[in-house]
Formats: structure tokens, C-alpha cells, sequence
């Protein structure tokens, strides 16, 4: 009987050791990221990449597939060999809009993915152009008052067609009863260019992208979506505070790898991320892009990625939003 013990304890021990060697002496891991170098995912993507890397003692690249909000990168994790080689770092634009606003997106989350962690929060805020609005210091009743004064001309710039930041241009307009219209663009920096440039009176983006404008004075940002204020803008109200209901929902990033993977891989990689978005190193280099660091059971990310789907689902239909 000790024997037996003894040999299922270095079967164990052979076993676990095998599977560590092979996580650390395999070829690299890449990270697909479906926006271009640059942007605030693709940073957050190669400060994980780079933790990771030293956790896991391997080689991780980011490999940039952008194109169709994530879709691309997407459709790569779904034809990817499930040999835990390849993960996908998403937004839930991809994997929780795109489903409920895309007819044929090329990839279903839920049968092509296996959730392995997530990573950030990242609020949206409402900027506004003060010399637009006509005043210094523009708040959001301002806002609605100049709208208001302005009909037709309460053009609000958005980073994407059928974006969480265009349903939220239809949830603010229908609250305040103004005729505010959304405005789509490819990304933050082309919003922000012509907000800034006066060509439009206001945008909503990624608190990461708006902040260095908001520093120098040109945007006025007021409001953020999410259940609480950020730290990073204590003065800044949250649309709820507004009285404003139905934008709590925020913005997530997190890591899936292709359905098949096999768990022992999943669960190297969830403790690995784990370990990269809880150090003091990974908050330090993101809090400039103004996101959270937030990690997760691969069952939770499941749940958050299911939940909000529901609430994009509901924002879609009550903004009249028609899959394209």
C-alpha cells in the first residue's frame, strides 16, 4: 500500500513536472490583438505580453491582426490550432457588441473561445469642446442647453459604428430629450482630432485617450459611464449621477484561447495573468491609458462576457440599432 502511494505521488510529481517543461520549453506565445500598434489595447497587450513572459519563463509576442473591431483577430483565434500556442486579447467590443451587431461576424464566442482571464475596466467618458459649447468650463448641462439652442447640430463623435459609446449617445439624447446624433469614426484619434479642431461639439472615447487633451485644457470631460467616479477624475459624475440610467456597463479586456485548449494550459495561463495584472508594475505602465487592472476565474470572465452581451443586446434594441 505505501508503494502505491509512493508511486502515485511520483507519477504526480512526473506529470506536473512534464507539464511545467513543456509551458516553458515550447515555442513562443503569441497574442493576437485586433487593433493596430499604438493604441491603448495594443499597449495593455504588450505590458501583459511582457509580464507574462516572465512568469511563464517563454517567449510571448503580440501579433497585431487589426481590422472589423477585433474581427479579424478574432476569426485567427478561431482557426488556430488549440495547442496552447495562440490567445486572443480582446475588448468586449468583439467579443460581446460585434455578436448582437454583426449579422455574420465569423466566430461564435461561446462554441470557438475558451475564457481564460480578465485583465481590465476601461471606462468611456463625454467630452465636450469648450469653445464650441461657449463656455469655460462646460458641464453637462451646458451641454444640454447648447444642444437644445442647436438643433441639428448636436453631433456627437463615437470610435465605431455600433459601439457601446453610439448606444450611449441614444440613451443621453432620449434622457435629456435632445436630438443628439452620433457620429462614427475609426478609432479614438481621428474622434479626438476633430473634436479638438472644433468640428465637433462633443465625443465619447476611451478615458486613456481623452485625458492628455483634458489636461491641456481642450476637452472638457463630463461625465463617465460605470457604476462608480474614477479616482483618476474624482469630479467627474457618472452618468447615473446625472440621472442618466442604463450606462453602468463598462468596457472590459481579457484573454480567451481557442476552444480545445487544454486545461492545464488555461489554468497556467489564468495564473500567470493573474500574478501580471495584480503587480504594482502592470498598474504603474497602464494607469496613464486610465484603465483598471482586473483578473478573473476563466468562469467569471464567462459570465461577465455573457452579461454583457445581454445589456449591448437591450441598448441595441432600445436605440433601434439594426444588425449589419
Amino acid at each position: 500500500m505505501m508503494f502505491s502511494k509512493l508511486r502515485a505521488l511520483a507519477f504526480g510529481l512526473v506529470f506536473a513536472a512534464a507539464s511545467c517543461a513543456s509551458l516553458a520549453d515550447g515555442p513562443p506565445i503569441r497574442i493576437l490583438v485586433g487593433f493596430p500598434p499604438g493604441g491603448s489595447s495594443d499597449a495593455i497587450a504588450r505590458q501583459l505580453a511582457q509580464g507574462m513572459q516572465q512568469e511563464l519563463g517563454r517567449p510571448v509576442v503580440v501579433e497585431n491582426r487589426s481590422g472589423a473591431g477585433g474581427q479579424i483577430a478574432a476569426q485567427a483565434l478561431r482557426a488556430a490550432k488549440p495547442d496552447g500556442t495562440t490567445l486572443f486579447f480582446s475588448n468586449s467590443h468583439t467579443v460581446s457588441i460585434i455578436p448582437v451587431t454583426v449579422l455574420n461576424p465569423g466566430f461564435d464566442v461561446a462554441r470557438d473561445f475558451v475564457p481564460v482571464s480578465l485583465v481590465t475596466l476601461n471606462p468611456d467618458v463625454l467630452g465636450l469642446n469648450p469653445s464650441v459649447i461657449g463656455v469655460a468650463h462646460p458641464a453637462m448641462k451646458d451641454f444640454t442647453e447648447w444642444a437644445k439652442a442647436n438643433a441639428g447640430k448636436a453631433s456627437v463623435g463615437v470610435p465605431a459604428p455600433g459601439s457601446g459609446p453610439e448606444f450611449a449617445v441614444g440613451v443621453i439624447s432620449r434622457a435629456l430629450n435632445t436630438g443628439m446624433t452620433p457620429v462614427p469614426y475609426r478609432g479614438d484619434a481621428p474622434l479626438i482630432q476633430d473634436l479638438v479642431a472644433g468640428q465637433l461639439p462633443a465625443g465619447i472615447g476611451g478615458v486613456g485617450a481623452m485625458l492628455p487633451y483634458a489636461d491641456a485644457g481642450k476637452v472638457r470631460i463630463v461625465a463617465v459611464n460605470g457604476p462608480s467616479r474614477l479616482a483618476r477624475l474624482p469630479d467627474v459624475p457618472t452618468y447615473k449621477e446625472l440621472g442618466i440610467d442604463g450606462l453602468e456597463e463598462l468596457i472590459f479586456t481579457a484573454v480567451f484561447a481557442p476552444a480545445g485548449t487544454p486545461p492545464e494550459f488555461v489554468r497556467q495561463y489564468n495564473a500567470a495573468i493573474g500574478k501580471v495584472v495584480k503587480s504594482g508594475v502592470f498598474s504603474e505602465r497602464t494607469s496613464s491609458l486610465g484603465v483598471t487592472p482586473a483578473s478573473s476565474t476563466p468562469e467569471e470572465l464567462a459570465r461577465r462576457t455573457e452579461s454583457s452581451r445581454a445589456v449591448y443586446a437591450r441598448l441595441a434594441k432600445e436605440t433601434g440599432f439594426k444588425p449589419q
